[in-house]
């Protein structure tokens, strides 16, 4: 009796997961899957962000072609009291009242070119900030297809069980109906309810495993944790005939971390070439205008007012001669750092040619235990099915029986694995070829 409460329990929860899993669910490709992410993911939107950050460097004043202009006016008052005559006890009284506006204009003419290799600088830094974003979108299409599949995985294993769960309930009822004639015993019976209760159990463990799954999909989207998706691709993996020199020659000119990394070694020589402007002069102008107006009152006298401007038009020239070393010591430098950054292009094309080739090894084994896998889960269907047959026949035991299903789910779930593994490959291989934006646009 315990044991038939539970098995209506676990039925009733089953049936709870299904039911839950089923309503109010969207229709959901891979393709509309990565379509919402790049739209809602709030890592490419804080990348978009800093993209925006650096094209507002881009203009002709942030690199220093344009003067600096100022204006500005000063206001002074002024009360004195002093002594008449050093004779007599009478002082004198004034008030004094000035404005000053003014309007000044500051340009630097010439500073050994840094105007230009600023702009450069500042477009190289926002082309580094356009690669880093397409290095986030890289990462997170690959993450949104194996979060995808990964959910579809679970849903297929899930649906293995399932019919795990339903051969074990075939067989307590067989068993039951065959103790109902005397031909069984409660072992037997006792037996097929344990199998059958261990079948549901992982059914529902499977069911969270499955709600993990899509709960870290819709995080990657980028959408709340309540939308439910229904996910409409199949569970296959097209093989593929790559060809490594091939792969390899398109992984070093799409890459898009060893682009970013040539942007990098761009972005050092313009710093290299900014640390010899101390070697050129520096042309300054500075011009502007001045007004002032002002009125000063004695006591016992009519108020006196007068005004003045100018305008002037000053230029400076300086080189710097000696500044104990610094110049030439920032000077290489710079060109040190340089070399460092030439030095990591080269460890970086190694280090990933060496990724592309255990990537390559990997795609080419996952391939053939694929094909293990299927033929593996052949055999262990086609021995299930006989086995069932000599089960009900008496030819076996229900301890036989019950091994070979669970050869038979282990098979189903290593052919899933096969699938599933072969995919996060093949994913692999065209991140690292730079191929995965452009497949997926």
């Amino acid at each position: 009796m315990k044991n038939l409460k539970r098995l209506v329990l676990i039925s009733l929860l089953s049936s709870v997961f299904i039911n839950a899993n089923a309503q109010n669910t969207i229709p959901l490709s891979l393709k509309s899957a990565i379509d919402i992410m790049l739209e809602k993911n709030f890592d490419i939107q804080i990348s978009g962000k800093q993209l925006e950050s650096s094209k507002l460097n881009l203009g002709l004043g942030s690199a220093g072609f344009y003067p600096s202009i100022a204006v500005g006016a000063a206001q002074n008052n002024r009360y004195d009291n002093t002594p008449a005559s050093v004779t007599t006890n009478t002082r004198d009284e004034s008030v004094a009242n000035t404005v000053r506006p003014y309007l000044q204009l500051n340009w630097t003419l010439f500073n050994g070119f840094a105007a230009h290799i600023k702009r450069d600088r500042y477009t190289l830094l926002m082309e580094l900030s356009e690669g880093n974003m397409a290095l986030v979108i890289e990462n997170k299409i690959q993450a949104v297809i194996l979060a995808y599949y990964q959910s579809l995985l679970s849903m297929e294993k899930l649906k293995s069980i399932e019919k795990l769960k339903k051969l074990s309930r075939d067989r307590l009822d067989y068993m039951q109906t065959k103790q109902s004639i005397g031909a069984a015993v409660s072992y037997d019976v006792l037996q097929a309810q344990n199998a059958f209760l261990s079948d549901s159990t992982t059914y529902l463990l499977q069911n969270l495993d499955l709600k993990s799954a899509l709960l870290n999909l819709n995080l990657l989207l980028g959408v709340d944790k309540s939308t439910r998706f229904e996910l409409t691709d199949d569970f296959t993996v097209m093989e593929m005939d790559y060809h490594f020199d091939q792969v390899e020659s398109q992984m070093l000119s799409n890459n898009k971390t060893i682009e970013n990394q040539y942007l990098n070694q761009e972005i050092l020589k313009k710093n290299s070439d900014f640390s010899k402007i101390s070697r050129f002069p520096i042309l300054q102008l500075s011009s502007g205008t001045d007004y002032t107006n002002s009125s000063i009152l004695y006591d016992g006298m009519s108020r006196n007012s007068s005004y003045s401007y100018d305008f002037y038009a000053n230029f400076s020239l300086s080189f710097n001669l000696f500044n104990g070393g610094n110049a030439r010591s920032a000077i290489q430098e710079a060109k040190i750092q340089e070399e460092i950054g030439q030095l990591g292009i080269e460890q970086m094309k190694q280090s990933l040619s060496n990724a592309l080739v255990s990537i390559f090894d990997m795609y080419g084994i996952r391939k053939q235990l694929l094909q293990v896998a299927e033929l593996s889960l052949e055999k262990a269907k086609l021995n299930l099915e006989l086995s069932s047959e000599r089960f009900k026949s008496g030819a076996i035991n229900s301890f036989n029986f019950r091994d070979v299903q669970l050869v038979y789910i282990n098979a189903e779930f290593n052919r899933l694995e096969a699938i599933y593994n072969l995919l996060d490959a093949n994913t692999e291989i065209m991140r690292l070829s730079g191929s995965i934006i452009s497949e997926y646009e």
